[in-house]
């Protein structure tokens, strides 16, 4: 695989809260179209086309697909495939907290169900360490010290370089954030679900959190299940996620109220000269905990498209402000 010698002349690198690391503002994730059914050269064209254009973060968990696994083992081909020379300019990253294997010991946070998640992805992804691992979401049950110290176990054996989590809270955020530390471990960013129709980390402490103790944000479903595109501008497609697989977006999500909101925001976005998704990925960067936006994508165009937002504008506050009264 030969790779754009320009790739890293346009896209913009922020640090990842107060660590070394610097992530690329937009990250590829590979949840939804990296399974055993799609297409491997669109899936090889997919992530050729994004590190061409400076994306280096590509984020998986351990029961992406579909089946379970199968983005895992996608992505390793890739890496088999001629990317593997380019392993030190990658940032790959990985978790485990969600339904895996059948039993006991294949969800949540136990040590037992982390520690094998981990080397069951090392072993799809053909590769001998993650640049991150997340504990994917937190777990009521299990205590909080035995999850740390899974991820603990993972980052100084060596097969990980650092810690993050996934779906949690601001107050166990802040709690796991100081078992990470007394351990002496590089903890150093939350992925949660954040857009413009989904403030829940303003709410829960996250974002606030984060900022006080300095971590990195990375923002999942920034386009809210296509909702902040024009997909749904005239209601819903018979090619859309909702039409097709209503497991994660529902259908009764399009009301009359959430069709105005969509119209409304596609009008101010063509005022700014760029499409609604566009817009929604700035306004998500637009704060400075903020580190970087994965996006998912079904072709490489949609990349491209989405990459489009390096040369925009940023939002106004008199934009942002209107975002607000339109959605809030």
């Amino acid at each position: 695989m030969q790779i754009s010698e320009s790739r890293y002349d346009n896209m913009i690198y922020n640090r990842c809260g107060k660590s070394g690391l610097k992530l690329p503002i937009i990250s590829l994730g590979l949840w939804h179209n990296f399974g055993a059914e799609c297409d491997y050269s669109n899936m090889k064209e997919m992530i050729k086309t994004a590190f061409d254009n400076g994306i280096t973060h590509f984020d998986l968990a351990n029961n992406y697909g579909p089946p379970y696994g199968s983005a895992e083992i996608s992505m390793g081909k890739i890496l088999n495939d001629g990317l593997s020379k380019y392993r030190d300019e990658l940032i790959i990253s990985t978790k485990a907290g969600y339904d895996m294997w059948e039993g006991p010991y294949g969800n949540w946070g136990s040590k037992k169900y982390i520690i094998a998640s981990i080397n069951q992805s090392l072993k799809r992804l053909n590769l001998e360490y993650v640049d991150i691992f997340y504990h994917h979401r937190m777990d009521p049950e299990t205590p909080l010290e035995e999850t740390i110290e899974a991820l603990t176990r993972i980052v100084k054996s060596g097969k990980a370089l650092y810690a993050g989590l996934s779906n949690y809270d601001g107050a166990n955020l802040e709690k796991a954030s100081k078992l990470l530390y007394l351990a002496n471990v590089p903890f150093i960013i939350n992925q949660n679900r954040y857009s413009i129709f989904d403030r829940t980390i303003e709410n829960n402490g996250l974002k606030l959190k984060s900022k006080k103790l300095g971590k990195g944000i990375i923002a999942y479903s920034p386009l809210a299940q296509g909702l902040l595109t024009d997909k749904y501008l005239n209601g819903i497609p018979d090619d859309s996620r909702i039409a097709a697989d209503g497991r994660y977006l529902k259908r009764d999500v399009i009301t009359r109220k959430k069709l105005e909101q969509i119209k409304a925001l596609n009008d101010l976005a063509l005022k700014r000269g760029e499409s609604l998704a566009q817009m929604a990925l700035r306004w998500v960067l637009k704060d400075e905990e903020i580190t970087s936006v994965l996006i998912g994508a079904s072709k490489p165009s949609q990349i491209i498209e989405n990459l489009k937002i390096i040369n925009k504008m940023d939002l106004t506050d008199e934009e942002i402000r209107i975002i607000d009264d339109i959605t809030l």
